[in-house]
């Protein structure tokens, strides 16, 4: 019986056009109003997650920057774990060398290291907030709450994420939460932790939690979660590390999976 649900955002609850469709939203309400609670955990920053949260009613604490930071619909900040200085240092430094592009979210602000990117736009309207350009990250090095590197060259990111985890592994979360972003955030900060710290601020045992999601930074909250939704456009490695796969995003396969969720609630409660 699943007692608290729990979604990713990007590739799950919202299309690869940002868009959070009708058909998720009802069904996200009837598994409420069936009783099951609902929240959102997500590589996004804070601001990025506030909208859909009050779209959707949430009214539970929800994980940002892949549970990392735990916050409150209304974005207050309950608690954050930051990427280590040296680990921040000697990332940016090989993204930098790499040829990558680097966005560091750090102090509630996005910096970006160029302006000819074409996912700024994107991006912008997934966080919510615009980015400062700089290539300077000196000052907030020691208040990093997720360092991104973008890139095009899928093989080249690979690399590099390769490269971070045989560096960093043991002192940070390094994974791709899409094939052109490349996420380092603290140790914590990952999903599997990150659901765990929502189960237990939500009273309820992880055994009973359901978590949805499409992407390998998922991969912990699905060995942490009793029951796991891949979507239908996941790479294969994550539908078959999931309990049961649905749909893909762009043509609503949450919301059948959600759906499939209420009515289990409403039998219960009959």
């Amino acid at each position: 019986m699943t007692r608290l649900f729990i979604s990713d955002i990007d590739g799950t609850l919202v299309r690869k056009d940002k868009v959070l469709t009708e058909p998720t939203v009802a069904a996200i309400r009837r598994l409420r109003a069936a009783g099951v609670p609902v929240t959102l955990i997500s590589a996004r920053p804070p601001s990025g997650m506030i909208a859909h949260a009050e779209r959707l009613g949430i009214d539970l604490p929800m994980g940002a920057f892949n549970g990392g930071t735990i916050v409150k619909p209304d974005g207050t900040v309950i608690s954050a774990a930051h990427v280590p200085a040296d680990v921040a240092i000697d990332t940016l430094a090989r993204l930098r060398a790499a040829n990558i592009d680097r966005w560091v979210f750090a102090n509630g602000k996005w910096y970006a290291s160029g302006q000819d990117s074409h996912h700024l736009e994107r991006e912008q309207v997934a966080a919510a907030i615009d980015a400062v350009y700089t290539d300077d990250f000196a000052a907030m090095i020691d208040r990093i709450d997720k360092i991104v590197g973008v890139s095009d060259d899928a093989p080249l990111v690979a690399r590099v994420e390769a490269e971070l985890v045989a560096a960093h592994g043991s002192a940070a979360t390094i994974a791709c939460s899409q094939p052109y972003y490349l996420d380092i955030t603290a140790l914590a900060a990952n999903k599997g932790d990150g659901v765990a710290a929502l189960a237990d601020a939500i009273g309820v045992s992880l055994a009973d939690v359901t978590v949805a999601g499409d992407m390998p930074n998922d991969l912990p909250m699905f060995a942490r979660a009793g029951q796991s939704i891949a979507m239908g456009q996941a790479p294969q490695a994550v539908r078959d590390a999931a309990t049961r796969v649905t749909g893909p995003t762009d043509e609503d396969g949450l919301a059948a999976a959600v759906d499939a969720l209420a009515e289990l609630a409403e039998q219960h409660h009959l």
